[in-house]
């Protein structure tokens, strides 16, 4: 995931470089599979009802490839994948994993950009220093028994060069592979987060696979979570190819309507909205749905939603029937999601006042863990 705060302008371009799609067509940083319609400027409905249109149902269980045991679930957004911890917002403090689960999470999506604490020449060594920081949240998070994903993020060299990275790529995951080889399996790895620009469709599991090789080397059975290209879009997901590996997991990123989801779309209109919860969201996520469980039944896959979340300047009542609205939806196709993000950017937490009014507490899951 980018910053939040700079994507929207930049989304755009992106997607039409990368899939062709018209502006407005998918989601750039995050998959868009069903853009809101540009003529629709409905009026506000309350933000009390709309979240019961869904009701979460059991986790659906793969019958081909692997599940994630996350639950409810939060980005550590903005810390371990800013270019330094703190320079995107405050810091991960140790406090926050307790402050987490407080508020009835038991999974935690950790975004790291090891891609700057690494050599740029072979062997491409991950900075001891840093390593130890990840082990470190990672091995609070298994103190307090929550699940957590260790995500790479914002590798910005292998979008623009993959073939030219694709062996420091797989060797800083082999390093990985053998830090967390003997953590429990609720530990999962992501390879990497939303693949764009020239990591497309051509190229994406071709220079994923070498990488999950080398995961497999030390970590034969761990989940292992890959996205599609165009940002983790949906439709990318839908026609993809997995690798035979009975331990993948596929995930799609969720921002839409993008008017409500960024600070702004300015491609869309209008090019920002403060309400949620219309009939027509309920009917764009419907749509959602089907293509959900359309990919379940034809590939027995069961997806997750590795990121969704509002722009922070929403009001907080209709960002609470967003975060609300959109988990339940998913969760009642039996789908976990994973809410973008703790605090510094979509902040759910702020130092000072809490947790915002609301948006957390509206978060659900499945009724059952896979």
């Amino acid at each position: 995931m980018r910053r939040k705060r700079v994507v929207a302008s930049l989304m755009v371009l992106s997607l039409v470089a990368c899939s062709g799609a018209a502006p407005g067509s998918g989601s750039a940083a995050v998959a868009a599979p069903t853009p809101t319609p540009a003529a629709s400027t409905p009026t506000p409905s309350p933000t009390s009802t709309p979240v019961a249109a869904f009701t979460p149902a059991a986790a659906a269980i793969p019958t081909t490839g692997g599940s994630l045991k996350l639950g409810k679930c939060v980005n550590l957004s903005n810390m371990l994948e800013a270019p330094t911890e703190g320079s995107w917002g405050r810091a991960f403090l140790d406090s926050d994993i307790a402050n987490i689960k407080s508020k009835g999470f038991t999974g935690i999506r950790l975004p790291v950009r090891f891609s700057a604490h690494a050599l740029a020449v072979a062997p491409y060594t991950i900075d001891a220093a840093f390593m130890a920081r990840v082990k470190h949240i990672v091995d609070l998070a298994v103190a307090a028994d929550m699940a957590i994903i260790i995500d790479m993020h914002h590798y910005e060299e292998l979008f623009t060069d993959p073939a030219g990275h694709a062996a420091r790529f797989a060797e800083m995951w082999r390093q990985i592979g053998v830090a967390f080889k003997d953590y429990p399996p609720t530990v999962y790895f992501e390879l990497i987060n939303e693949p764009n620009n020239r990591l497309d469709a051509s190229n994406n599991l071709a220079i994923q696979g070498p990488a999950l090789a080398a995961v497999r080397a030390t970590n034969p059975t761990r989940q292992v979570v890959i996205d599609g290209p165009s940002w983790a879009n949906i439709d990318h997901m839908l026609t993809m190819a997995f690798p035979a590996d009975p331990n993948i997991v596929p995930t799609f990123h969720y921002y839409d309507p993008q008017n409500f989801g960024f600070d702004t779309a300015p491609w869309m209109t209008p090019s920002s909205r403060d309400d949620f919860g219309t009939a027509g969201d309920i009917a764009d996520l419907n749509a959602v749905l089907g293509k959900i469980r359309g990919f379940i039944s034809s590939t027995g896959r069961v997806p997750f939603v590795g990121e969704y979340g509002a722009h922070e300047i929403r009001p907080n009542a209709a960002r609470a029937t967003y975060y609300g609205m959109v988990s339940a939806a998913f969760a009642s196709a039996g789908v976990q999601s994973c809410a973008w993000g703790y605090t510094n950017t979509m902040h759910l937490w702020r130092d000072g006042s809490g947790w915002t009014p609301g948006v957390a507490d509206a978060i659900v899951t499945t009724r059952t863990l896979p």
